[in-house]
């Protein structure tokens, strides 16, 4: 099987899952083929959790869960060093790995836990290690950090850090489902009550987002498209070039990170659609998602009610795409 069919067979499986949710399927998808990390925000009971759970099953992985609280600390993340008694002669220290050694990482409600215990995931995000101890230990191959948050809880949350949150590829919002799509997942979930009886499908392996990732490294980007990518985030580092108004909401434009992560995934986003190329148009449709949580808005965008997602669609529509 190649790798796009395999790929969009997952798709398939997850989008049965998770009804009414596409958009964000497919995100999650772009994040694992561009090797990247995705924070879902949402309101409680979106299935946030259960996309992410439908894509491990759907994939030949390890799915690890972390629930974070207030009282959690970074060994509970990373793993630590256990004293193992070997007789009268002593005994050694041996690590014992923790859960962010698996394949797809839940990072679940991860703003309910202090920087300190945060900033337990900027190695691995980042560099797909740990260091426990001055002893480094890669992490697998195949390795996401998918995070959840819930926008409206105040009581007892910690901020992300910037520096954590620039780690993230993608930053996806999730809303309600249409009237129709709820009355499907109520079928559904009614359905999964009673039971098919039936033996689930195979898992994918591993080695088709491997293949698949070659096939996108490999895409051709022409030079102005690398242009306009370089164009949309210098402007959100100077955007007084394009009127005060953006001026006046920017405070802080994103780092070259951004350039990165709208390279990746708008090559990921083409080549779900078939194609060998990529065009404007598959970078501005993952711009909101690689910039929403790279751009600082201002007190001004705030009290004039504006988002970071009004601010990219400014950009866009002002910055010019180069021919």
């Amino acid at each position: 099987m190649a790798a796009i069919d395999a790929v969009r067979e997952i798709q398939q499986r997850v989008n049965a899952s998770i009804i009414g949710q596409e958009r964000v399927v497919e995100r999650l998808l772009i994040a694992l083929l561009s090797n990247g990390n995705v924070l879902l925000e949402g309101l409680p009971g979106l299935a946030k959790t259960r996309a992410i759970k439908s894509l491990s099953q759907a994939l030949e992985s390890e799915f690890s869960r972390i629930q974070f609280t207030p009282d959690l600390l970074p060994s509970d993340v990373t793993g630590g060093e256990i004293y193992r008694a070997e007789g009268a002669e002593g005994g050694s220290f041996e690590f014992r790995k923790g859960p962010i050694f698996g394949n797809l990482v839940l990072a679940d409600e991860i703003n309910r836990a202090p920087a300190k215990v945060q900033s337990a995931l900027l190695e691995a995000m980042e560099e797909r290690q740990v260091t426990v101890s001055g002893t480094r230990y890669r992490l697998p191959e195949l390795f996401m950090v998918l995070a959840t948050q819930n926008p409206i809880e105040q009581e007892g949350t910690y901020p992300l850090p910037e520096a954590q949150m620039d780690r993230f590829l993608m930053h996806v919002t999730i809303g309600y489902p249409s009237d129709a799509d709820e009355a499907k997942v109520m079928r559904l979930v009614r359905a999964e009550r009673m039971g098919s009886g039936e033996e689930p499908p195979p898992k994918i392996p591993q080695s088709v987002i491997f293949d698949a990732r070659r096939e996108i490294d490999a895409m051709t980007m022409v030079e102005a498209v690398e242009t306009y990518i370089v164009a949309l985030v210098a402007a959100t580092r100077r955007p007084a070039k394009f009127g005060d108004q953006l001026k006046d909401w920017i405070g802080i434009g994103a780092s070259p990170r951004g350039t990165l992560a709208l390279d990746r995934a708008a090559r990921a986003f083409a080549w779900l659609q078939g194609r060998d190329y990529v065009s404007p148009e598959d970078v501005q449709n993952v711009a909101h998602d690689c910039l929403r949580h790279r751009v600082s808005l201002t007190y001004e965008a705030t009290a004039d009610g504006k988002t970071a997602d009004d601010v990219i669609d400014e950009l866009i529509r002002q910055v010019a795409v180069a021919v």
